[in-house]
């Protein structure tokens, strides 16, 4: 994954803006800051009309000055909107990329463009670095529907069974867990589990459609919670019928949180990271991304020859993280994310077995056709007291 500064310009010249740029005070569309930001509106310009361009551009260079003078990088997940992913997003990615480069910066401050769950991560990854989270209503259905107290009930219900927990939950949640997994490499790490448990069956939590997905791809009993993520739920079998009819030969790609019955008809299935390789590699005709609206958007960038049907599910939580909010964290400090040390602790742990394990590019791709996988999903009203 690439930094911002590693692009060339037209000129070729860094993408970083020069010096000069600091002294940019204002937020106005000066000539100077057309001039600084008119390579950066070739990336966006498929997505912002040129007419919006003047209104944007004098935040981009803002905050481009904002993260020179901070010592500040921004990591800009997948689902970021292309103004964040491709002007100021110093590393791009989805949630296991982004969780690296959080492992590994040197800068002194991380801005997350993301959700509340990606900022713990990297508080826990970075403590000693400064965490910002433009917006504090940046949070997740999938990491709320979960508890530490969730996690401690299972295992009594199973006891010396390997908890597998995704990424998109607290870190009160991971401290509870053995080892952390993503969309990218669910497989690999419940079948891992297993191994160093020496068990057949592995609690795989909180996404109930991601475990039966996981299921579908392994011969592993799963145990595993009913949560769900509210964008990629709506997705439907149905949907996907509807989208083959009206448009002959397209090629469908699915997020694993997405419910079985879809990705069994999805040609086919992965990470964010993984339906953008596929793109890349592939080179479809014409294609539609099942997962969230902005996803397409970036994408899109880089596959010109590739035409985009865009049913789209937006995420409201990432859509609270706009240009104008990244440039008030990194002017104020604000939202400041901290983890309270002995659960950082712990939850590090869960998430260094994960950075651990070698990155196996035949884990991160779901087999599609598959029969929806049967999981037992634990129903916490039926433990209490028990």
């Amino acid at each position: 994954m690439a930094r911002l500064t590693d692009f060339p310009l037209h000129d070729g010249g860094a993408c970083a803006l020069p010096v000069h740029a600091q002294a940019l005070a204002g937020l106005d569309y000066t000539p100077e800051v057309a001039a600084l930001t008119a390579p950066l509106y070739e990336r966006v310009r498929h997505v912002v009309p040129e007419v919006e361009w003047p209104a944007i551009a004098p935040l981009v260079a803002d905050i481009l000055r904002l993260k020179r003078e901070h010592d500040a990088v921004v990591l800009a997940h997948n689902y970021m909107t292309s103004d964040i992913f491709f002007c100021v997003g110093d590393f791009r990615g989805d949630s296991l990329q982004l969780a690296r480069e959080a492992a590994r910066t040197t800068a002194r401050v991380i801005v997350q463009g993301g959700v509340h769950f990606m900022a713990e991560t990297s508080k826990i990854l970075s403590p000693d670095k400064t965490v910002l989270l433009p917006s504090l209503g940046a949070g997740c259905s999938l990491a709320a529907s979960i508890t530490g107290a969730d996690v401690r009930l299972m295992r009594e219900r199973y006891p010396g069974i390997p908890v597998v927990t995704y990424v998109n939950t607290s870190a009160e949640v991971k401290a509870e867990s053995d080892v952390t997994c993503t969309s990218s490499n669910a497989v690999q790490v419940v079948e891992w589990a297993a191994r160093e448990w020496g068990t057949d069956t592995v609690i795989c939590i909180p996404d109930r459609y991601l475990a039966q997905n996981v299921a579908a791809n392994t011969r592993l009993k799963i145990v595993t919670w009913a949560g769900r993520c509210e964008v990629h739920e709506r997705f439907t079998a149905e949907d996907i019928a509807t989208l083959r009819a009206t448009y002959p030969g397209v090629v469908v790609l699915a997020h694993p949180e997405c419910p079985a019955p879809v990705v069994a008809v999805a040609d086919f299935a992965g990470s964010t990271a993984a339906l953008a390789d596929y793109v890349a590699q592939k080179k479809p005709a014409r294609v539609v991304l099942l997962t969230e609206c902005s996803m397409s958007d970036n994408v899109a960038a880089t596959a010109p020859a590739t035409d985009f049907i865009r049913p789209c599910n937006l995420c409201p939580h990432m859509k609270t993280i706009t240009l104008a909010g990244i440039r008030d964290a990194l002017l104020y400090g604000r939202e400041k994310i901290e983890v309270e040390e002995s659960v950082r602790v712990r939850a590090k742990q869960a998430i260094d077995r994960m950075l651990a394990l070698p990155l196996d590019k035949r884990a991160t791709d779901f087999r599609t056709g598959l029969a929806p996988a049967q999981v037992t999903v634990f129903d916490a009203h039926a433990h209490i007291g028990a």
